[in-house]
């Protein structure tokens, strides 16, 4: 392979794995695979870009476009990049929060949406911030996603009663449809209902039958042999047939520049959903994923998406965990399903007419209610109550305000919670450790370990910064203040910073005077080259000299020792 073709396939990965494909072995897995995935995708596409306010054949046209773009230029084996839940009801917050004043209106600025949450996932991918996604905690994350389940369900109420919505937020839309369930059409309810039991029944008792593909059949037949939509059930109408024609959303500049703030929310949840579910398969099959390529691949997914006029894409974790379950072992099951697709958008389109509302509401609820994870709210409850009550707050933004309020109270309050604990490191005192020689740990929580006389051995078990470093000045003054007979010598361990910054430098210069003062020897040791070249470009080295500089802690108390013969270890 040339240096050109080698360049090209580090951004493709199919140009990798593909030539190396065992077809007599992985090809019956794959199609098998496919298969299954296209009876789940199919219904759920459907479904979505109903909750998204887009035409239903835009979940069709997703399928088609997001799972060949992924199959191309992606890095995991079973992830499937198709329409989900949070990536639809995001794009309908933002579109509507817009007010286009008809739907033609709403499709183009929909598009223009997701050509730029495209735009953003590729620049992200090529400048590597893969890394974005560590700013928001797993629990913070959590209890958005949960709110944001309860946000879709609630939205998905009324067409599952056959009622007007109500106004307002979450909670008040809930109490809305609890206090008008005299109006709720009960042949409407009946549908609705029977496809959310079956759904629920299915994945309890016959987990590898494309439940959503049954039910969605089912609801046809049912439909059209009972005339339902004479009983006043809303069905989905006529979904046109034959392949989109791709274009560019018809859209001004000024009106993309307005989108994105709301693009970059869309940017952030749906890759930390998909990357999330992309290292659960990983691990399980023990390869790796790339994340700064992965950006790349929701991206190409995206831009394919939006010139076809589909809806966002993001990984799916229930939807590859289906496509894992049965068999999947490379991401051709995703180029099968995606063939399928546009057989079902050439000739199978019809079909869907008599298809009830109410079941597509119900496939929707169900897959959202899986996204309501009890039992990790709990666990995180359990393990760190602060992290829990972050991701409660989390949730409640999204049900009092709105989607995007609700995921900038996430980002914030991640954000707020890791200053707060990196202004707030731990700091030990460190003692001799019984029978080791050298070694010397954290007397608070070795009170076996034995202190040094005259000499305090003190740690910051984190980076200093200007955020900390004056709460680390004080912390030691008190510690100095506070010992009988005050110390001839302090030891700062300095091996957790790799850096330091100017605010962090004057205070540690402020400290080393203070100390000077009150006769009080100052050593330094684990003294890493970045820190050293900062100390002697900003004239602090000046203060110490090369007696005062050690590269283990150990040969610090061994020169203290040497020097002061009187002080025994107690």
């Amino acid at each position: 392979m040339g240096k050109a073709l080698v360049y090209i396939a580090r951004y493709i990965p199919l140009m990798q794995w593909l030539p190396k494909y065992d077809v007599g072995r992985l090809l019956r897995w794959d199609v098998i695979a496919g298969v299954t995935l296209w009876g789940v995708v199919v219904p759920e596409g459907i479904a979505y870009a109903g909750l998204a306010g887009m035409p239903l054949q835009a979940g069709l046209y997703t399928v088609l476009a997001a799972l060949v773009a992924y199959a191309i230029f992606g890095t995991s084996r079973q992830l499937v990049v198709v329409s989900t839940s949070a990536s639809a009801v995001m794009l309908a917050s933002i579109i509507t929060a817009h007010n286009p004043p008809d739907i033609a209106s709403y499709i183009a600025l929909a598009g223009g949406l997701i050509l730029v949450v495209g735009a953003l996932f590729i620049l992200a991918g090529l400048l590597k911030l893969g890394f974005i996604t560590n700013f928001i905690s797993r629990p913070v994350m959590g209890g958005f996603i949960f709110g944001l389940a309860i946000f879709v369900a609630v939205k998905q109420l009324p067409k599952l009663f056959g009622m007007s919505h109500g106004d307002g937020n979450t909670i008040q839309q809930a109490w809305y449809v609890l206090s008008h369930l005299g109006q709720a059409n009960i042949a409407t309810l009946v549908v609705g209902a029977g496809a959310l039991l079956l759904l629920f029944v299915l994945h309890r008792f016959a987990h590898r039958v494309p439940a959503g593909l049954v039910v969605l059949i089912a609801g046809i037949i049912v439909s059209a042999a009972l005339g339902l939509s004479v009983a006043g059930v809303k069905t989905v109408g006529v979904i046109p047939a034959g392949l989109p024609s791709p274009g560019l959303p018809q859209v001004r500049l000024n009106d993309l520049w307005v989108l994105l703030p709301g693009a970059l929310g869309m940017v952030l949840v749906i890759f930390s959903e998909g990357l999330g579910a992309s290292e659960v398969f990983a691990q399980k099959h023990k390869y790796e994923v790339k994340p700064d390529q992965e950006l790349i691949a929701y991206g190409a997914a995206n831009i394919s998406s939006g010139l076809l006029g589909g809806l966002a894409a993001g990984g799916s974790l229930s939807q590859s965990s289906v496509n894992d379950s049965a068999g999947a072992r490379t991401s051709v099951s995703l180029l099968v399903a995606a063939v399928l697709g546009l057989v079902t958008v050439i000739a199978l389109t019809p079909l869907f007419t008599d298809l009830p509302e109410a079941v597509l509401a119900a496939l929707i609820i169900y897959a959202v209610v899986r996204l309501m994870k009890v039992r990790q709210m709990q666990g995180f409850y359990r393990l760190q109550k602060v992290e829990f009550w972050l991701g409660m707050l989390a949730l409640m933004g999204v049900l009092i305000l709105d989607v995007l309020p609700g995921l900038a109270i996430a980002v914030l309050f991640s954000l707020i919670y890791v200053i707060y604990k990196s202004s707030r490191p731990h700091v030990s005192v460190l003692g001799r450790v019984p029978g080791s020689p050298g070694a010397y740990t954290d007397m608070q929580r070795h009170p076996e370990d034995r202190p040094v006389e005259g000499l305090i051995i003190f740690r910051l078990n984190a980076p200093l910064y200007f955020a900390n470093a004056s709460l680390i000045h004080r912390r030691l003054r008190e510690l100095i203040s506070n010992s009988r007979p005050p110390p001839s010598a302090v030891i700062l361990d300095m091996s957790a910073s790799d850096d330091i910054d100017i605010t962090s430098l004057e205070i540690l210069e402020k400290l080393v005077l203070e100390l000077k003062d009150a006769d009080i020897r100052v050593m330094v040791a684990e003294v890493h080259q970045p820190v050293r070249d900062m100390a002697l470009r900003s004239g602090l080295a000046d203060e110490f000299n090369r007696s005062q500089i050690f590269p283990t802690v150990d040969a610090a108390v061994r020169d203290f020792t040497e020097r002061h013969p009187g002080q025994n270890s107690k």
